[in-house]
């Protein structure tokens, strides 16, 4: 895609910006239960209780209660929540120092499936980061999480562009064919070399 023929583009979040690393959410719940790791990694996923929260369907003291059936541990929502943030790890420097000089030439936006828990927390340690998204589009906030196609459509119509004119960037393989299966242009983040190759043209 080149400038010409894009009038937006549209960010992942983890993976692309933020490294993220659920084996930390777990070893915190190993050390808080006594159940080791190697116990509840597997007992882990990313199911209906994972998908309606972060569509908000459910809160986090329903995800929680979700939890001590499917991991088997029975801890204080406290401790559930201590976990779920540690999810997250530095931000992805040679992507995010792209952002102020690519805002100046072309809107950004952030499309992220989360949950209200950790929205609240990248919003509050990465404000500066996250300050050229003209808009942040959050699956909890829309009821819709990529891949779905209605998504990108609900973000398209929000932001007036059409979807062969937004250009998406994200790391996970199922995104990526789910947006393209839309009609949206897209790149496939496997490091941050794949964004500054995209976005070269802006910055020339």
């Amino acid at each position: 895609m080149k400038p010409g023929e894009t009038d937006a583009l549209l960010f992942d979040l983890g993976g692309v910006l933020l490294g993220i690393d659920f084996d930390r959410v777990i070893a915190h719940w190993d050390h808080a239960s006594g159940v080791p790791a190697a116990t509840l990694k597997p007992r882990f996923d990313h199911g209906v209780a994972y998908q309606r929260h972060e569509r908000g369907e459910i809160d986090a003291a329903a995800y929680f209660e979700a939890l001590r059936g499917s991991l088997g541990i029975d801890l204080p929502d406290a401790d559930f929540a201590e976990g779920w943030d540690r999810v997250f790890l530095d931000e992805i420097a040679p992507t995010v120092a792209l952002l102020p000089r690519l805002a100046q030439r072309i809107p950004l936006y952030l499309f992220s499936n989360t949950n209200e828990t950790h929205r609240r927390f990248w919003m509050a340690h990465h404000a500066e980061a996250l300050r050229p998204f003209k808009r942040i589009f959050v699956s909890c906030e829309m009821g819709l999480r990529k891949p779905e196609r209605a998504s990108f459509e609900h973000i398209a119509r929000a932001i007036g562009v059409p979807l062969e004119r937004i250009l998406f960037f994200d790391d996970t393989l199922e995104n990526v064919e789910g947006a393209r299966a839309a009609g949206v242009p897209t790149v496939w983040v496997r490091s941050p070399a794949d964004v500054e190759s995209a976005v070269a043209p802006w910055l020339a």
